[in-house]
């Protein structure tokens, strides 16, 4: 595969969870954290889960990327079983999770270690192609501990993207840094998507947040945690967090949560 045929290559990933899910059991006592979770999720959608800390929205988050098993249902990714981690389906925690020891490029190159088919050098300009993406094409060569919080963000991003995922799993990565920080990330976040078309799950407790990333944004119940309701985002893009229109929005989802939080 050449370098122009991976980055043009499009998936048709989708995901489809029926009827999920998920116990946790103990010496002393077994908890629901989710429950009779259905979704079906469209090739190139942003999709925003929400809800109070606790409600099983990143539970799920790992469920589809294999790192749990559900107790009840099935989670497949365009019609195969979700069975266990994969290439196809990458993680971006809130930590960052690089490696101290490696700089900029090294940390993008190791997601690509393994990718079959691609010399050295085919490595390193994929790496670079998505270092340039994410703005730090001109840090390649630092190292992780002279990078802010933002910078770091962006690198573990770019090493997400690199393998070429069909489907990008993202739990609240952006809310240990400051306000203007995560601006400029939903900026060039929206960017990326609106150029590389990802699927992408994106768990998070903000709601501006969520409407300003989202194609939809379903609202889950507190524990156990149940899709209780559906928004769907379709304000113009590019959208800025701090415009009427997602603040609006914004405010109508807070007052439906406010509810589910109320009734539980």
């Amino acid at each position: 595969m050449t370098i122009a045929d991976e980055l043009n290559h499009s998936s048709t990933a989708k995901l489809s969870i029926q009827s999920v899910s998920k116990l946790f059991r103990g010496a002393r006592q077994t908890v629901s954290a989710l429950e009779d979770i259905n979704l079906q999720v469209e090739d190139g959608e942003f999709v925003c889960f929400l809800g109070a800390s606790g409600c099983g929205k990143s539970t799920l988050l790992n469920l589809i990327a294999g790192l749990e098993k559900p107790t009840e249902g099935t989670l497949q990714t365009d019609g195969h079983s979700i069975d266990g981690p994969g290439r196809q389906r990458m993680v971006m925690f809130q930590e960052h999770a690089l490696f101290p020891w490696l700089d900029v490029m090294g940390n993008v190159l190791f997601g690509l270690k393994l990718k079959p088919g691609l010399t050295n050098d085919d490595r390193r300009e994929l790496a670079m192609f998505y270092l340039k993406l994410v703005g730090l094409e001109n840090f390649a060569q630092a190292n992780i501990h002279e990078l802010s919080g933002g910078m770091k963000q962006r690198v573990a991003l770019a090493r997400a993207l690199a393998p070429n995922p069909q489907v990008l799993l993202m739990d609240e990565p952006f809310a240990a840094l400051d306000a203007m920080t995560r601006e400029q990330l939903y900026a060039d976040l929206q960017g990326i998507q609106q150029k590389r078309r990802k699927t992408v799950i994106f768990v998070t407790h903000n709601v501006r947040e969520a409407v300003c990333l989202g194609d939809r944004v379903l609202l889950f119940t507190p524990r156990p945690g149940r899709i209780r309701t559906e928004f769907k985002v379709d304000l113009p893009r590019p959208r800025d967090i701090n415009d009427v229109a997602v603040a609006q929005l914004a405010r109508t989802i807070t007052d439906e949560l406010k509810k589910l939080t109320a009734s539980a």
